[in-house]
């Protein structure tokens, strides 16, 4: 498995890893954001997981479609899958591993918070702190998506090799709907955003088998309780796709977690939200240290 990353920061400070969410590219942290990291005084790595932007791609591997895979663990019926959640915090521990850093501050984000809550779980001797951004616990007692959210989700996206305009439409159709009420949507972000992934690799089939990945991981909840690192939460009151309950059930199964609810925030990190996330973050480390 080959894992594809970068930095910001000096080499010698404490390092904080971004994870990132289900079938999106490390870029989806922003560079600025990144540097704002950096610039508290730690060494940010950013990283794609498997099967997405430049990592090994597991084309060979089948995509199940997820109807089948719901109805398949209704039935109490195990599947085959290409990789698990606990595969890709494999991933995360092993390049830790590679760069020789003993341990980190881990974020994660959406799919990737989930990612970070296995490191946290699993790997305790990896991880110095842990942020869990919109994300969950997989109780299944918690609420679902928005209809609306889902349906954007999982709406198939023209083949940008035919249709590169429709392709973007779509791109910033979907973040329109999943996106914060309270902040300004700069459509011509996104779209640009949506156009760099895109140039930077584009491996449609990812988003099904992380999908199944995320949907098979089952209830985390026991895990979290075994948690001992310093950990902050932090969810958007009005997030369509990962329900508010999400973050608060999380925050509430890590002992001594932090719990940040922001107002006006959806499932997408706006602009004017980095600073304050970065200042977050960089005092969750902080606990750490103390």
């Amino acid at each position: 498995m080959t894992i594809a990353f970068d930095e910001f920061g000096p080499k010698n400070a404490e390092p904080i890893l971004l994870v990132s969410g289900l079938g999106v590219q490390m870029i989806r942290w922003a560079g600025p954001f990144c540097e704002m990291l950096a610039a508290q005084g730690y060494r940010v790595i950013r990283f794609d997981n498997r099967d997405a932007g430049l990592s090994t791609h597991l084309g060979d591997t089948p995509v199940i479609e997820i109807a089948d895979l719901v109805q398949a663990l209704g039935r109490g019926e195990r599947t085959n899958l290409a990789y698990t959640l606990r595969d890709m915090a494999d991933d995360a521990v092993g390049l830790l591993d590679a760069l020789g850093i003993e341990r980190a501050h881990v974020v994660g984000r959406s799919m990737g918070g989930m990612i970070a809550q296995l490191m946290a779980a699993e790997h305790p001797q990896c991880t110095l702190s842990l942020a869990s951004i919109m994300s969950s616990t997989g109780n299944p007692k918690l609420p679902p998506p928005s209809p609306e959210a889902m349906s954007a989700l999982m709406r198939p996206a023209p083949d940008p090799a035919w249709d590169e305009a429709g392709y973007l439409a779509h791109c910033v159709a979907t973040a329109r709907v999943i996106s914060s009420p309270g902040f300004v949507f700069d459509e011509n972000a996104y779209r640009s955003q949506a156009l760099a992934e895109l140039r930077r690799a584009h491996n449609p089939a990812s988003f099904g088998r992380q999908l199944a990945a995320m949907i098979t991981a089952g209830d985390r909840r026991a895990q979290l309780n075994t948690i001992v690192a310093p950990t902050l939460v932090a969810h958007g009151a009005d997030d369509p796709l990962i329900p508010v309950v999400g973050g608060r059930d999380t925050a509430a199964n890590i002992k001594d977690a932090k719990l940040m609810i922001i107002e006006g925030m959806g499932h997408d990190l706006p602009i004017e939200l980095h600073e304050t996330f970065a200042l977050a973050i960089a005092a969750n480390a902080r606990r750490a240290a103390a």
